[in-house]
């Protein structure tokens, strides 16, 4: 068993949640989360930061095993860093039906491109294709 499927089995059973619960919660299928406890599948970082929210814990803590859970504290809910908020809209945003059936056949690394580069200034903008352009002549030209 992984560190990880360990973390995740000892958040839930300090939670007081069963297998049952926390799949319902994640929307997938009990085996699937069973999986994950026992280390036979990794979940997905969306689903990862999903049980942070649960639990109440940050991701990192989740992620780098750095916490003690002791059944007798209450856990307050973690300050929200940086990198979660933006994990946090990039969800939200692709949650959304209709930028999902857009974008649905776009790869992950696609879809968070698109995400950022829609944030960007116009400027901003410009610049990220000239960017890409300069990149995708120097990847031709490797290939050559």
């Amino acid at each position: 068993m992984t560190q990880l499927a360990k973390r995740l089995k000892e958040l839930r059973i300090v939670s007081g949640y069963n297998q049952d619960y926390v799949a319902s919660f994640l929307q997938v299928a009990r085996q699937t989360y069973g999986h994950y406890e026992t280390g036979k599948r990794i979940p997905k970082p969306e689903t990862i930061y999903k049980l942070a929210g649960l639990y109440g814990v940050p991701v990192e803590d989740i992620m780098h095993m750095s916490i003690e859970l002791d059944k007798n504290i209450y856990y307050d809910s973690p300050a929200t860093t940086e990198s979660s908020k933006e994990l946090s809209e990039y969800l939200d945003y692709y949650s959304n039906p209709d930028i999902r059936q857009k974008y649905r056949h776009n790869t992950d690394i696609e879809k968070e491109l698109l995400f950022y580069f829609n944030k960007a200034s116009l400027d901003d903008k410009k610049e990220l294709v000239e960017i890409a352009k300069i990149k995708a002549r120097k990847n031709t030209k490797n290939k050559e």
